[in-house]
């Protein structure tokens, strides 16, 4: 079986001078066949599959504004346009077809390439460039279809909030969101869901965290987070602004990183959830370093040699976190 993707570009949900615009995509693009992936065709999310994760009223809601024509609809700011509701569905859709290929057994693993992206989109709002929470509906998706346990871990260098709201009265959902602390949309602390120690785990990091920081947690937090909560598949929501020199963030991975980090996921899904494991794009606003760290995903998914070719490590130095994990697993009650 091969590593299976989807790309839904969306190149008319664009507003001018915003930094989630179609060109994000257009340095990756023309490289996506040479990752030795398989592309398949996204089918659109229907509105009931939506509505496993966002209230009727909010899709209603998104359907009627697009109508009016372009424009802002909060403060992040997100935008919509007249193609942003088929946009949506279509992104939606993407993380839905590559869900299903996995687990009906068409594809070993899966990178849905998307936007608008998703995983700041709550259950009764879209916010912070986000329409739908693609990973959140895909999540669900597989529930629906017979899994009993699945977990997103989010490498975006903003908090998902979105997903965890989703998420947060729902015990067979996990959660792992890695954040730079301080930025859009300001939550995501270590306490945030007291009643769901465990399940939901907050890891807010100080600015410049970088490869040997994320390695880190990937060991000391994400494999015994895992390891504990069974998923039988996991997702990744993966933003590229994690990167160094993101023009909207300050953490400090490099490709490298991306590489490593997402090597160490799919080796965790090898262990536990029979290789299954779905990778959804979220943000990221160099065209280049999405490019990238789309290339190191497909590395780790297709068990490629990756040489790290974009050769762009951090300049800063990574911070000490050694008490901010100790922190994050003492709270979640997790041996350290």
């Amino acid at each position: 079986m091969k590593t299976a993707y989807t790309f839904v570009p969306s190149p008319h949900h664009e507003f001018p001078e915003h930094p989630e615009r179609p060109s994000r995509l257009d340095v990756l693009e023309p490289n996506l066949d040479s990752f030795g992936a398989e592309r398949i065709e996204p089918i659109r999310a229907t509105t009931d599959e939506v509505a496993r994760v966002h209230q009727p009223k909010l899709i209603r809601a998104i359907e009627d504004v697009c109508k009016q024509g372009t424009g802002l609809i909060d403060h992040a700011p997100t935008y919509v346009t007249e193609t942003s509701f088929e946009d949506a569905l279509l992104a939606a859709g993407g993380a839905l077809t590559c869900t299903r290929a996995v687990l009906n057994g068409n594809a070993k693993n899966a990178f849905a390439i998307a936007r608008p992206p998703g995983h700041h989109a709550e259950p009764h709002r879209a916010m912070g460039f986000c329409i739908f929470n693609n990973i959140a509906i895909a999540a669900q998706d597989a529930l629906a279809h017979g899994l009993e346990r699945v977990m997103v871990i989010d490498y975006d260098a903003h908090h998902g909030n979105g997903t965890q709201v989703a998420f947060m009265h729902d015990e067979r959902a996990g959660f792992i969101s890695t954040h730079q602390w301080g930025i859009y949309p300001g939550t995501g602390w270590i306490d945030d869901a007291p009643h769901a120690t465990g399940r939901l785990v907050n890891v807010p990091l100080h600015s410049r965290a970088g490869d040997e920081t994320f390695a880190r947690i990937a060991d000391a937090i994400f494999k015994p987070v895992v390891e504990k909560f069974r998923p039988q598949l996991i997702f990744v929501s993966a933003g590229f602004d994690a990167h160094w020199n993101d023009p909207l963030t300050s953490l400090g991975l490099s490709t490298k990183g991306f590489y490593t980090i997402s090597k160490k996921l799919v080796g965790l899904a090898e262990e536990h959830c029979n290789g299954k494991i779905v990778f959804i794009l979220e943000g990221g606003y160099d065209p280049h370093n999405v490019a990238h760290g789309a290339a190191a995903v497909f590395g780790a998914l297709t068990n490629s040699q990756f040489g790290n070719e974009a050769h762009d490590p951090s300049p800063y130095a990574d911070p000490d976190h050694e008490s901010r994990i100790h922190e994050i697993l003492k709270w979640n009650g997790i041996a350290g």
